[in-house]
C-alpha cells in the first residue's frame, strides 16, 4: 500500500514539473518571409549613379525613374541639332468614288464608279428635243427625196397613159357609188350644189397612201365627207404591174360636185 501511494505521488510530481517547464518555454514568432528585389541587368551603366537604393553586381540606371544614359542625351542632342527636313509639297489628291481606307470598297461602288466614267455626258431636254426634231427633218426629207422621183400624178404618167386611165376610170366608178350609197347629210338640202378639189395617193397594193383637200367647199363638214367617201372605198385595186415600173405611189386629182338632183360624180 505504501509502494502504490509513492509511485502515485512520483508520477504525481514528474507531471507538474513537465508542465510547469512547457509553460516557461518562449514561443517562436512566426515572421513573413521575406521578399527580395531581384534586377536583371543587360548592360551595365557607364559610371556609379550618385544616389543608389539598392546593391547590384553592376552599376546601373533604373528604367523609370532615373535618367538617361549619356549615349542617349548625346544621340537626343545631335538629333535635336539636325536641320529640318525639306517640305515637299504632296501633289492634290482627287478623290474618287471609290477611294477610301477606313473602309473596303464594295462591289456595288466599284460598278457605280464605272458607270459614272463611263456614261455619256447628259443633255438639256431642250437640247435633246432639238436634235430629236433634227433627226425627224433629216429622216423625212431623206424619205422625200427617195420617194419623190417614185410618187407620180396620174397626169403625169408618161410611158403607160392608156393603163392610167383605165385605173383612173375604175377609181372614179368605185368612189361614186359608194358615195351616193353613203351620200352625206349635208349635201342633202333641195337646190344644193358644191364642188371640191380632192387628191388621193394610192399605193402599189391599193391602200390609201394620203388624203389632202386642194381646194376646199367652203363647208369643212362636206370636206370631211368626202374623206370618208374614199376611205370607205379603199382597199382600192392594186396598181398594174406595167404602172409599177414608173411609180411606187400613184396620185388621184379629181374634183368632186355634189347635186341633190345629180348626187356626186367626180371630173378632171
Amino acid at each position: 500500500m505504501t509502494l502504490f501511494i509513492t509511485f502515485s505521488a512520483a508520477v504525481i510530481l514528474h507531471g507538474l514539473l513537465l508542465f510547469g517547464v512547457f509553460l516557461k518555454l518562449p514561443v517562436r514568432e512566426q515572421k513573413a518571409p521575406t521578399l527580395m528585389d531581384v534586377t536583371l541587368i543587360t548592360q551595365p551603366a557607364p559610371r556609379q549613379p550618385k544616389d543608389a537604393s539598392v546593391l547590384a553586381a553592376q552599376n546601373q540606371l533604373a528604367s523609370k525613374t532615373l535618367a538617361a544614359t549619356e549615349e542617349q542625351v548625346a544621340r537626343q542632342k545631335r538629333v535635336n541639332t539636325l536641320p529640318p527636313p525639306a517640305k515637299v509639297k504632296a501633289a492634290k489628291k482627287i478623290a474618287t468614288p471609290i477611294d477610301s481606307v477606313d473602309k473596303p470598297v464594295t462591289r456595288e461602288q466599284v460598278k457605280k464608279a464605272d458607270n459614272e466614267n463611263s456614261s455619256p455626258p447628259r443633255l438639256s431636254p431642250e437640247l435633246l428635243q432639238q436634235q430629236i426634231s433634227q433627226l425627224a427633218t433629216d429622216v423625212r426629207n431623206q424619205t422625200l427625196q427617195t420617194t419623190a422621183q417614185r410618187l407620180k400624178f396620174i397626169d403625169a404618167i408618161s410611158a403607160h397613159k392608156y393603163v392610167a386611165a383605165q385605173y383612173l376610170k375604175d377609181f372614179e366608178t368605185k368612189v361614186e357609188h359608194t358615195g351616193n350609197m353613203n351620200y352625206p347629210q349635208e349635201a342633202m338640202q333641195k337646190d344644193f350644189s358644191s364642188t371640191l378639189t380632192m387628191d388621193v395617193g394610192i399605193r402599189a397594193d391599193g391602200s390609201i397612201y394620203s388624203i389632202r383637200i386642194n381646194q376646199s367647199s367652203g363647208n369643212p363638214a362636206l370636206d370631211e365627207a368626202a374623206k370618208k367617201i374614199v376611205r370607205m372605198s379603199a382597199p382600192f385595186p392594186a396598181l398594174p404591174a406595167d404602172l409599177l415600173k414608173e411609180v411606187d405611189v400613184l396620185i388621184i386629182t379629181r374634183v368632186w360636185r355634189f347635186s341633190d338632183q345629180s348626187g356626186i360624180t367626180t371630173a378632171q
